[in-house]
């Protein structure tokens, strides 16, 4: 059996304040793609000017050869034209007028992205797609969730979807794609690419995916349109005897040319198969807000509040306005945490250093990307900016835990897709050395701000006892990750919701160990 050819990718994050760059350097182009199609436009009236009177005047002069050179005007002007005008249009069809527009492209060609850029967008949207069980058709026509768009793909670009999983031996997703190119195609969609390319990927994904009669339906249907195919024939013959051998070891009298399933290939049709992660399916159901475990009982044991930071000076005449999310473990929220213009401060020193996002190995305590945590990030020191620093002493008050120990503020950065699966914001007992360069022992607490709202999806999610919380621009949730014994709260893991519409701005203070003896001394005990 073989395959179409694999090629082997991998894929980054998209960070929204990167692209909006992007977008307005493809503007640019745009401008000088008109700027060169007029100069072009130009030359070309030009030399249909003189085609024009040249082919008149030849046609004049080829009607009587001898009696147009027998005016010595005439005469004069055939040497002129041939010595002189002749060079000047040569030199006008020479002139290239794209120079100006290849020399803008050279510019911006370094901040264009690259194939791994665009892997990682494809990869994006399959991780919605998984996430909010959106079916491929969804997608290609635009259709989101509380979202009316015009924006369609098309056969190529379901296609090279495909092709993108497939690349990756994602069968799953390739046969999704490549089946939605397919009936796009068949539909009568005009596109480049070939019904006999799609239906190569096509059915040797389905086979991967155990379909062995609608694998046989469509290298048939492959064969019927190109009977001289390099591995269509080859393929067909060797599906047909692994289907009779299955029959065969079933003690199934059943006739090999059982049909395929009638039923188009869909979002449901195939098991999505299993990955790294155990609670996968409980962490995107609750991104969707199902399976939130918000009863009328717990509800009621939830308030809101006026918090002064037990009687902080900096918060007696204005108090920050707290509410319960959850109550065990307690996670609040603050609202007016961050003003507008501080919020677009803090975007304004992050976006020049925005870098992949990283996490901790926890063998070698040393920071390093992961494709479960797909965005952009960067570190901003109190020192830089007295913004930052008021944020930080704010942070302190209303929590009352020290922000000498703790690390530098995060700003964080999630695009279309953009995700951090389920994890542990502190250290576990397996990885002792995660934090140990800090000297700051682990980390006892978290403080988020949300500095966007979210069209859709980007909700910070808590598996383990089904909660979700919504981003919501300005306010900041807090919760503690270790017990008052140093005991980690293992409840805590949690996740960060794959940004469907919209774009996600956040940024985050862990609270470390040292420093914290007197503010949050031990309870009596290990669960305190």
């Amino acid at each position: 059996i073989t395959p179409p050819s694999h090629l082997s990718v991998c894929y980054l994050s998209l960070c929204t304040g990167q692209m909006t760059d992007l977008l307005y350097t493809e503007k640019e182009l745009v401008q000088s793609l008109r700027e060169y199609i007029k100069a072009e436009e130009s030359k070309l009236a030009a030399v249909k000017s003189w085609a024009t009177k040249l082919d008149a005047l030849t046609r004049t002069s080829t009607a009587d050869p001898e009696g147009y050179l027998g005016h010595p005007v005439n005469a004069y002007k055939l040497m002129k034209r041939l010595n002189t005008e002749w060079s000047e249009l040569e030199s006008l069809v020479l002139q290239n007028p794209s120079d100006g527009f290849i020399s803008n492209m050279s510019t911006h060609r370094q901040y264009f992205p690259d194939e791994e850029d665009k892997t990682g967008a494809a990869r994006a949207l399959m991780r919605l797609q998984d996430t909010y069980q959106l079916d491929s058709e969804a997608f290609s026509k635009g259709k989101l969730p509380g979202v009316h768009s015009n924006v369609i793909l098309t056969v190529d670009d379901c296609f090279d979807m495909g092709k993108t999983a497939y690349n990756d031996a994602d069968y799953y997703h390739a046969v999704l794609w490549m089946q939605q190119a397919l009936k796009q195609l068949d539909d009568g969609e005009e596109a480049v690419i070939s019904k006999v390319e799609i239906l190569d990927y096509l059915s040797y994904s389905v086979y991967q995916m155990e379909d062995l009669p609608r694998a046989i339906e469509l290298t048939r249907r492959l064969v019927a349109i190109d009977p001289s195919h390099q591995r269509a024939g080859g393929n067909l013959r060797y599906y047909e005897r692994l289907l009779l051998k299955q029959f065969s070891e079933q003690n199934q009298a059943q006739d090999q040319d059982q049909p395929a399933s009638e039923e188009p290939i869909q979002l449901g049709t195939y098991m999505r198969p299993k990955d790294h992660l155990p609670e996968r399916e409980s962490y995107e159901a609750l991104c969707r807000g199902e399976g939130v475990q918000m009863t009328e009982t717990r509800r009621s044991r939830l308030f809101c509040r006026y918090q002064d930071g037990y009687r902080n000076p900096r918060l007696l005449l204005k108090p920050m306005k707290e509410e319960d999310e959850w109550d065990s473990p307690h996670i609040v929220r603050y609202l007016e945490m961050l003003s507008d213009k501080e919020i677009e401060k803090i975007k304004e020193l992050a976006k020049p250093r925005l870098a992949r996002a990283t996490v901790r190995d926890p063998k070698t305590g040393v920071l390093t990307t992961a494709n479960y945590r797909v965005s952009k990030s960067a570190w901003l020191d109190g020192e830089e900016d007295p913004v930052i620093a008021r944020i930080n002493q704010r942070i302190e008050d209303i929590t009352g835990l020290t922000v000498d120990t703790a690390e530098l503020l995060q700003v964080a950065n999630y695009g279309v897709g953009g995700q951090y699966e389920p994890h542990f914001d502190f250290s576990r007992k397996d990885e002792p050395d995660a934090f140990k360069r800090l000297g700051t022992g682990n980390r006892v607490a978290t403080f988020l701000n949300y500095m966007s709202d979210v069209e859709a999806g980007g909700a910070t999610v808590f598996p383990d006892f089904g909660a979700a919380i919504r981003p919501r621009k300005g306010t900041s949730v807090f919760w503690y990750n270790l017990f008052r014994s140093g005991e980690g709260d293992y409840r805590t893991r949690h996740a960060a919701c794959p940004v469907l519409v919209g774009s996600k701005w956040v940024s985050n203070k862990w609270f470390h160990e040292r420093g914290q003896e007197f503010r949050r001394p031990c309870g009596l005990t290990e669960v305190d």
